[in-house]
């Protein structure tokens, strides 16, 4: 098994996690289609948002899988005038990763990191492990313990989900 650098972030902090490998589309990379290849339930996947904003310059959102960004959330939080998702094209130049394989614990710069604070309440989370066919899943304890990012709610759920 290949280690990606979140792995590696993991392993040197000593938090367990296992990394889940599933089929992929290059085309198809979002949540749903990683839910269904993995079986893990959606609302433990989480989906990594770059953004472009006016002030702060990138900013780094990570929501559940079955959520949606709120509109205008990020500028309100991050005191900003303007915010934009990035452009697919520009999401390795920004982050070192390419689309549908980001990692929120390593990239390329110290972005700021939103994170839903439900994250916490949750038995496990499930992020990108650094590559599109690769997921790490992690006890909320142990993200709670490792990550950098600032909690707050950006998102809304798509839609009612049985659990």
């Amino acid at each position: 098994m290949k280690k990606t650098n979140a792995a590696r972030i993991l392993d040197r902090a000593n938090i367990e996690y296992a990394i889940i490998d599933y089929d992929t589309d290059p085309i198809e990379v979002g949540t749903e289609r990683v839910s269904e290849n993995t079986n893990l339930h959606i609302l433990y996947i989480s989906n990594t948002l770059v953004l472009s904003e006016n002030k702060t310059g990138v900013v780094v959102d990570c929501i559940s899988g079955s959520s949606e960004l709120k509109p205008n959330s990020i500028v309100q939080i991050s005191e900003n005038q303007k915010s934009t998702l990035a452009a697919l094209k520009n999401t390795q130049e920004l982050t070192s990763y390419i689309c549908g394989g980001c990692s929120f614990l390593d990239m390329k710069k110290d972005y700021l990191v939103f994170l839903k604070p439900f994250a916490f309440q949750l038995e496990h989370f499930s992020m990108n492990a650094g590559l599109r066919d690769k997921q790490i899943k992690i006890d909320s304890i142990g993200l709670h313990s490792i990550t950098k990012a600032t909690l707050c709610r950006t998102s809304n759920p798509k839609q009612k989900l049985a659990c």
